[in-house]
């Protein structure tokens, strides 16, 4: 029998050590993990969203279960395991919330909760998802296209971007200090791709508010990028004429380029982008150009994208 031995094997090639360990748990107890995580916290609890409408901007495919998605997540600010924000995120206040929207606009505003959530009819889209390291999920979001917000502020002529930031506070997020990466975090878009219709508001999944792991009170969705540039918690929006700084991009420019569209001809520098692993598969699959979008292509008509990843 062949061993390979750990030199041998790349991140991509490895099934996630926390899926691994408690996909039994998972199966077996799956009604009572789905239960628990919609259970009230301290400030908050999971709420069903009501009037949302199906929206065209969806796939036909396998949903990932809730389990999945509420116990395998990526932020740093509660943790940098992957299991990590499920269990220490409770300490996330998900509201009051406010979100400060500004820069080179019109009609800058700071909303709340409220505000938001009357922007624009809810839709349930649901989407796939690639993480640059190399596995993917399908998730059914609910939100609206983040160019509802910003027509209401109404970008003027000098604005060329939109800057994330999501919130930092040590109080909520002790384990900051250990997550090896500059926070507040930090995302951006052209503002051409911020006003495409399918990129995301999105305030729940599964038919509920956001759990605190997944980005409450309301993240960034973009499908056809790396999730990375889906930003959780936002506080604040600004548009600007410069292109923004990005997280990762500060923390490692030769990994993680500005556009990070997923591509399955450009590799990560330690493991291949052309196949990626379903969370809850065995198998591998092809990685889709766009991450299967092919309507974004257009938004790119003339760049390299090898140079500009």
């Amino acid at each position: 029998m062949l061993i390979r031995k750990p030199a041998d094997l790349r991140h991509s090639d490895v099934t996630p050590k926390q899926f691994y360990l408690n996909r039994r748990r998972f199966l077996a107890a799956g009604s009572a993990i789905a239960g628990a995580w919609a259970l009230p916290a301290p400030a908050g609890a999971a709420m069903k969203l009501n009037n949302v409408t199906k929206s065209a901007y969806t796939v036909n495919e396998k949903i990932t279960p809730l389990a999945d998605i509420t116990s395998y997540n990526n932020y740093y600010e509660f943790g940098t395991d992957k299991a990590d924000p499920s269990h220490y995120a409770s300490t996330l206040r998900p509201s009051p919330w406010l979100v400060v929207v500004g820069g080179l606009v019109n009609k800058p505003k700071t909303y709340d909760l409220d505000s938001i959530m009357k922007i624009a009819p809810l839709e349930e889209r649901i989407y796939r998802h690639r993480c640059v390291e190399a596995w993917s999920i399908v998730v059914p979001w609910i939100g609206f296209p983040l160019a509802a917000l910003l027509k209401q502020v109404e970008p003027n002529a000098k604005a060329k971007y939109v800057a994330f930031q999501t919130l930092y506070d040590r109080k909520q997020m002790p384990l900051g200090d250990r997550a090896g990466i500059e926070l507040p975090y930090v995302e951006g878009l052209r503002l051409d791709e911020a006003m495409h219709p399918l990129t995301l508001l999105a305030v729940g999944l599964y038919g509920e508010t956001l759990p605190n792991q997944n980005g409450a009170p309301f993240r960034l969705v973009v499908p056809w990028k790396y999730g990375f540039k889906s930003i959780k918690s936002i506080v604040k929006i600004t548009l600007t004429d410069k292109q923004p700084p990005t997280t990762w991009n500060i923390a490692n420019a030769h990994e993680y380029g500005f556009y990070s569209n997923v591509n399955p001809t450009v590799d990560h520098p330690r493991w291949t982008q052309s196949q990626e692993r379903r969370l809850g598969e065995l198998f591998k699959r092809n990685t889709l150009m766009f991450n299967g979008y092919p309507e974004v292509a257009s938004l790119y008509a003339g760049m390299d994208l090898h140079k500009n990843y």
